[in-house]
């Protein structure tokens, strides 16, 4: 059974979102991915980091914890932040749900995570953050 992991800690800035996809979708090449599930990863990634961003710290300081794991064919990638929390986790997944809509949020992020990772698992503690735990295995067995 092969295995590896890395963990990043970074600032919540939006630019360091696309830092963010790019170390995992690196990250993931050691499982001979196919475009469009890098193309998928990066997506998952850049949506649960800019939650935790805009979402979690308001945009404002705070730490973002990236976790990667890849076992045999399956790639797990856990976001956390340490930011506001959701108060309701199945509203927040609901498509178009926002609580910016101000900001033009469209509501999608979680949809999109769901869309594009095979499991998505997300969990939250008002006042403590929000973990998201997305799984996707990669090419065949």
């Amino acid at each position: 059974m092969y295995k590896n992991r890395m963990h990043l800690e970074f600032d919540s800035k939006s630019e360091n979102e696309k830092f963010a996809r790019v170390t995992v979708a690196a990250f993931a090449t050691k499982l001979n991915p196919i475009l469009e599930e890098l193309a998928d990863l990066k997506t998952a990634v850049s949506e649960a980091v800019t939650n935790a961003i805009v979402h979690g710290y308001n945009e404002g300081e705070g730490t973002i914890y990236l976790d990667c794991v890849i076992e045999d064919r399956t790639i797990t990638v856990t976001v956390e932040d340490k930011g506001i929390g959701i108060p309701d986790v199945e509203k927040a997944k609901e498509p178009l749900y926002t609580t910016k809509p101000e900001q033009d949020r469209s509501g999608m992020g979680f949809m999109f995570m769901e869309v594009f990772m095979d499991e998505v698992y997300v969990e939250s503690k008002v006042g403590e953050g929000t973990k998201v735990i997305m799984k996707k295995k990669i090419g065949e067995a």
